[in-house]
């Protein structure tokens, strides 16, 4: 029985109540597996150390001696041209205006002081979903309550776009604790909004967040999406490039063992001469059932799963490839923070 099974067995139970909102019930009440805690992301806040999406820098200077990083980091900002004083950098000396004025000019500029970090949380109902160790949508609240603390310990601002089973939800990039943590209380209860009977609005597919990104006009921001991908076609990720030119997008791909290694546990009985081994399954998304009745039909969904499977990560793989960043992929077995920390660059 897997743990969406475990989750519609509990839904169903009528003595305990109700888990839709945070507010409604402790955290005894939660098994952390199926859903997250909003005290749980809190908590996360202790654990963001080892790892940063900013360059690091060499003693000495407060602008030069970064090391190569994957993301932009901070910048510079053209301020004004005005005339050379002494003591100017002659570095930003601006060669055309100083030739065609004949009086030396200089380039002043000043350091980005904060830059956006954009957290697209997908929640939903394909990712109530795990066949392990927790469900698909608690793996991504964790990391994105991991990634949000540690966007704010490096003073920078952090927003949320939570993808509900019937809305998306914006919230502007904000440097405030005060903000992540309401932030945080929104996500945790989209997260409890989840079970079997939810089926998603037709608005929340990932062309809807397209497009809700792209009326933003984001520029120079880090826009890190965490999802299964699901529905996502060959048109979002041409968006997506395009959004790629003047931000980071940095896309997780949260994926459970049973989907991409459907019959790794019944290899054993589909190749056996006992035809008497093979036992038939039922599978379902909510709304339709399919009998897989012998092995020519669960041969033909593994195959279907797993070209599914890879199709998503070779897209991603384009994508990320556009920026020379990582295509990052996490499991549900529970060991999703350390996964995440090495894979953006932890030390």
């Amino acid at each position: 029985m897997t743990f969406k099974d475990e989750a519609d067995r509990r839904k169903g139970d009528t003595s305990k109540p109700s888990t839709k909102y945070a507010s409604n019930h402790s955290a005894k009440q939660l098994d952390e597996r199926i859903y997250c805690d909003y005290s749980r992301l809190v908590r996360l806040q202790a654990q963001v150390d080892g790892f940063s999406f900013l360059p690091q820098r060499k003693a000495g200077s407060a602008l030069s001696g970064r090391h190569h990083s994957s993301f932009r980091g901070r910048g510079l900002n053209f301020e004004e041209l005005r005339h050379y004083q002494q003591g100017d950098d002659i570095r930003n000396l601006d060669w055309k205006v100083t030739m065609r004025t004949g009086k030396p000019h200089v380039r002043s500029y000043t350091e980005e002081k904060d830059r956006s970090v954009i957290l697209c949380v997908d929640q939903r109902s394909s990712m109530f979903f795990s066949s392990v160790n927790m469900m698909k949508s608690v793996v991504a609240a964790e990391i994105a309550a991991l990634t949000a603390w540690r966007v704010l310990k490096d003073s920078d601002r952090v927003g949320f776009v939570i993808s509900r089973h019937d809305s998306i939800e914006y919230s502007m990039p904000k440097r405030s604790q005060a903000n992540v943590l309401s932030n945080l209380n929104q996500l945790a209860q989209a997260n409890q909004a989840l079970d079997v009977s939810r089926q998603d609005s037709p608005d929340v597919g990932m062309a809807a967040l397209v497009r809700l990104l792209g009326r933003l006009k984001c520029r120079n921001n880090t826009i890190i999406f965490l999802s299964d991908w699901s529905g996502v076609t060959s048109d979002d990720i041409l968006h997506l490039k395009h959004l790629q030119k003047h931000n980071d997008v940095l896309g997780v791909l949260i994926a459970d063992p049973l989907e991409s290694a459907f019959v790794a546990m019944h290899s054993t009985a589909m190749h056996s001469a006992d035809s008497s081994s093979f036992t038939p399954w039922v599978v379902g998304d909510g709304d339709y059932q399919f009998n897989l009745a012998n092995r020519q039909q669960m041969e033909k969904a593994r195959q279907g799963l797993e070209q599914h499977h890879q199709l998503k990560k070779q897209q991603l793989l384009q994508l990320m490839a556009v920026q020379h960043l990582p295509m990052i992929e996490l499991d549900t077995q529970g060991q999703h923070l350390e996964q995440f920390k090495r894979a953006v660059g932890g030390r």
